[in-house]
């Protein structure tokens, strides 16, 4: 386990690098981030001339990003247009978006793997057909629809949440943003979990236990859903990441001041340190979030070893 786990963090140094190589490539080559510091007027050249050097914009793309990934690994991201600390920044929208997350994953956890359970468990019924039924439509009606109609419902006419998020987020406030998030994720879980329940229901394991006479539920707990859950386990770990990018829709309808409101913020106004610095993050996220992952695979399953 312990080479495993050594081999996989030197394959995340890589993996890291070409990550953030792109997304730097892309964010500064594809923009003009000078011109989002003078608005709609054209800056003169003297002061795009400034700007560039003292934002360090006048130095080869490759230096720029060997300078960057320097003041990274001493925890330096930059310092945004406006003068504010990128880690200033981050200080105040990740917490958030954080505490959005785990609401959203553990509706994903708690419903989507409860009904594919389920489902599964009664494949052909009316729960099971009302059920695949309900998350296509899920699946099918884009996040800003769902979140509008529930902040319009709930907010609005009925008076039962705040349509608009408070600055200091609280985990009360977050449950129906978070619900919202975790909407789509929610409905693949579901559906994920009931065909993994359902093909290996029909397993010589699954059957074996049930003629040795163990009782129901130990069969589906012990053997039948520490199994099945390999696959979603590895959909719920890749999807943090994807939340956590991906909130930009739902912080910006809740007026949610998290990692998707700063990247909305720092796109619109070319706020290259902003937007490389807040992606950075998120990469490792992603990573780290892969390697727990995989070294769950061997508490589902104690047939897989890693060498």
């Amino acid at each position: 386990m312990g080479r495993y786990v050594v081999r996989r963090l030197v394959q995340m140094v890589p993996v890291f690098i070409g990550s953030t190589l792109l997304i730097f490539l892309m964010v500064n080559v594809m923009g003009d981030p000078i011109a989002g510091l003078c608005g709609d007027r054209q800056c003169d050249a003297a002061t795009a001339a400034q700007l560039k050097k003292e934002f360090g914009l006048d130095q080869p793309v490759w230096q720029q990003y060997l300078t960057y990934m320097g003041n990274v690994f001493t925890g330096d991201f930059g310092t945004a247009f406006n003068g504010q600390e990128v880690t200033e920044l981050m200080s105040t929208a990740f917490p958030v978006t954080i505490r959005l997350t785990v609401v959203a994953i553990c509706f994903e956890v708690l419903i989507g793997i409860t009904l594919g359970v389920v489902t599964g468990l009664r494949r052909g019924r009316p729960i099971d057909t009302g059920v695949l039924l309900l998350t296509l439509v899920v699946i099918s009606v884009p996040t800003f629809v769902t979140g509008l109609l529930l902040q319009l419902l709930l907010g609005v006419e009925r008076n039962w949440i705040r349509p608009s998020v408070s600055p200091e987020a609280p985990f009360g406030e977050l449950i129906v943003p978070g619900l919202v998030l975790a909407s789509v994720s929610l409905a693949y879980v579901t559906r994920l979990t009931r065909t993994s329940i359902a093909e290996n229901r029909r397993s010589d394991y699954v059957r074996t236990a049930i003629a040795k006479g163990l009782p129901r539920h130990r069969v589906v707990t012990r053997h039948l859903l520490r199994n099945s859950l390999i696959p979603v386990v590895t959909f719920i770990g890749a999807d943090i990441g994807f939340l956590m990018g991906g909130a930009i829709v739902t912080e910006r309808i809740f007026n949610i001041h998290g990692v998707g409101y700063q990247l909305y913020q720092g796109i619109l106004r070319q706020n290259t340190q902003t937007v490389v610095g807040f992606v950075t993050v998120l990469v490792l996220v992603f990573l780290l979030c892969n390697l727990v992952v995989d070294l769950l695979y061997a508490v589902l399953d104690p047939r897989i070893r890693y060498a």
